[in-house]
């Protein structure tokens, strides 16, 4: 733990130092470029945060294209202000191109620190969405309706004269008293001597 920390102090370290010296040499190129007093240190702030910002939107992993664009251009800012503190440029007589460059920095900067911080990221669209079936009662798929079967229809009745009848009760009280029981249809239209259907109506009759 104590080795992480001490390595993680050193990082801090090294970062502020450097952090420093570019915020220095930023203060220096726009003091050289007739930027005096509080404008020169708000130069180097401009700078770092453009950097931050777009350093953020790299890391949200929305808009890469317009971040890398934004970072280069800010650390392109930082860079050239360390070369040209470094000998490189005569501070005292500091070129037309420059001057032009440091006076139009603030609207740069401006412009690329809103594109960054206000431009809303790109996000995928909603997925649809599809309700869960699973909780709904399944109901079973109805039958086909079956047709409707038709009884067959009745016989009409045969019409059985009323002597026929009386003479089918003698017939059959005779049997009864024969036999013990009652006559059945088959014996009752052999001993008539009729059609099945009229035995059936006789039978009825008794």
């Amino acid at each position: 733990m104590r080795a992480h920390l001490a390595r993680v102090d050193a990082v801090l370290v090294q970062a502020l130092i450097a952090a420093a010296l570019s915020f220095a040499h930023l203060h220096d190129v726009a003091v050289a470029a007739g930027q005096d007093g509080w404008k020169a240190w708000a130069y180097p702030v401009s700078v770092d945060l453009l950097l931050v910002a777009a350093w953020r939107r790299l890391r949200s992993g929305h808009g890469k294209a317009a971040a890398w664009c934004w970072f280069v251009i800010a650390l392109a800012a930082s860079l050239g202000a360390n070369v040209a503190t470094a000998g490189l440029l005569d501070l005292g007589n500091v070129p037309a191109w420059l001057r032009i460059l440091v006076a139009g920095w603030p609207a740069i900067a401006f412009l690329g620190g809103t594109l960054l911080a206000h431009t809303a990221p790109k996000t995928d669209s909603e997925p649809e969405v599809i309700e869960d079936q699973e909780d709904e009662p399944e109901t079973a798929p109805e039958p086909p309706a079956q047709p409707a079967i038709e009884a067959p229809p009745q016989p009409s009745p045969v019409p059985v004269p009323s002597a026929l009848v009386h003479h089918a009760r003698k017939v059959a009280a005779e049997h009864q008293a024969r036999t013990g029981v009652p006559i059945d249809t088959p014996t009752l239209r052999a001993r008539l001597g009729v059609p099945a259907p009229m035995a059936e109506a006789i039978a009825a009759h008794l």
